[in-house]
């Protein structure tokens, strides 16, 4: 592999786009092939790359045809859920890195392929990732590494919110959006799973969840726009994981962390309130009731310069700094920060919703990851009702 990584970026929509800008903050990294089934999206996406003064990338129809033209040392996956499995496959065995954007796949036995792929070919030295950019987030950070201290004492309850809004020409703007077959689910799988992924990571591994679905404010889906669930998980510790996209004009993504020791609070990637009694600052049988805000000095531990883009001006900054560890990953031999399993995990989470909403019952999280609903065909759950416009 030479010294600047040669990257080939497949899929280039709304999201191939975003991946193709956080690539051109770094000097290391050189996109060199665009792969779409619609030439003219792939020509498109080259035109604007050589507008902002890099070299105009090849375009191509598929990935063996990129990988037989040009020499690629990472393929990026910014195309339909429902493919990600089968080309990540072709890439790992073609000996390249792979990065896959969320969510991992639709179908957990496929992603479960993949994890067994992708540690076999780490063991080669190839590596892969998901996109889970929000970990890279300043204040999703200092609550991890919290969490990692043992600062909150016993974590006792999470609440996980996404209360975001899509009308419906969101769904009707492309064929595959609100299919079970490919976009795997619908508020949940899709805008949720960062969030799942986050719950997830603070938590710990989950042990039962129960849920409902709903369509409620959509029409011409087959998925849920509203999805609700409580999540048990090894340590005791209790969730409520809510999301949608029937939340007009759309709310916030909000996470809240509550222990025997401290609570914390995220509200759209930004930490609002962080309290560890550690700190030494007063406690009170009753509570503080909201007092005893530390975030300032908790923040003042993660310095803006570290978290900030290269350009702070430039859009995505969670991809920018997620693509820091995979790039550094890479070249240092070593796994990255989000592996494909912590992915089949968050996957294994969201399919276990979808699940008990479909049996109208509680779920155990391991027999949804072993295979024993394998061949349900989840719907969206009883409690349904088609929308409006």
């Amino acid at each position: 592999m030479s010294a600047v990584l040669k990257v080939a970026i497949t899929g280039c929509g709304v999201i191939g786009r975003m991946h193709a800008v956080a690539l051109q903050q770094f000097p290391e990294a050189d996109v060199v092939a665009l792969i779409d089934t619609v030439p003219a999206a792939a020509d498109s996406l080259a035109d604007l790359m050589e507008e902002s003064g890099r070299p105009k990338p090849s375009t191509h129809l598929t990935i063996g045809d990129a990988l037989a033209a040009a020499d690629i040392d990472l393929v990026v996956l910014a195309t339909p859920s429902g493919l990600h499995i089968q080309q990540a496959l072709e890439v790992l065995g073609a000996g390249k890195h792979v990065v896959i954007e969320k969510p991992l796949d639709v179908d957990l036995s496929r992603a479960q392929e993949i994890e067994a792929a992708a540690k076999e070919a780490a063991g080669r030295g190839v590596f892969a990732s998901v996109i889970s950019q929000h970990r890279f987030d300043r204040g999703s950070v200092a609550v991890a590494n919290a969490v990692a201290k043992g600062r909150f004492g016993r974590l006792t309850s999470a609440i996980a919110s996404v209360a975001w809004w899509r009308g419906q020409g969101y769904y009707d703007s492309g064929d595959w959006r609100g299919k079970w077959a490919m976009d795997g689910g619908g508020a949940l799988m899709n805008q949720g799973v960062h969030t799942v992924d986050l719950l997830l990571w603070f938590m710990g591994r989950p042990v039962e969840i129960h849920a409902h679905t709903a369509l409620l404010a959509h029409e011409r889906i087959e998925v849920e726009d509203t999805a609700v669930a409580t999540v048990t998980f090894e340590n005791g510790g209790l969730a409520v994981l809510h999301a949608t996209t029937a939340a007009y004009p759309g709310l916030t993504v909000r996470v809240q962390l509550m222990g025997s020791e401290g609570s914390a609070v995220l509200d759209n990637d930004q930490l609002q309130y962080f309290h560890a009694r550690d700190a030494g600052t007063a406690s009170a049988d009753m509570g503080l009731q909201g007092g005893g805000n530390q975030t300032i000095e908790e923040l003042s531990k993660y310095p803006d310069e570290d978290y900030e883009a290269m350009d702070p001006t430039v859009y995505p900054g969670g991809h920018i700094r997620q693509y820091r560890d995979i790039l550094d990953a890479i070249s240092e031999g070593r796994q990255p920060g989000v592996t494909i399993s912590d992915a089949v995990n968050a996957l294994a989470t969201v399919r276990a919703v979808y699940v008990s909403a479909t049996l109208n019952q509680a779920v155990l999280f391991n027999e949804v990851l072993s295979g024993r609903y394998n061949d349900l065909e989840v719907r969206t759950g009883p409690s349904s009702t088609a929308g409006v416009s």
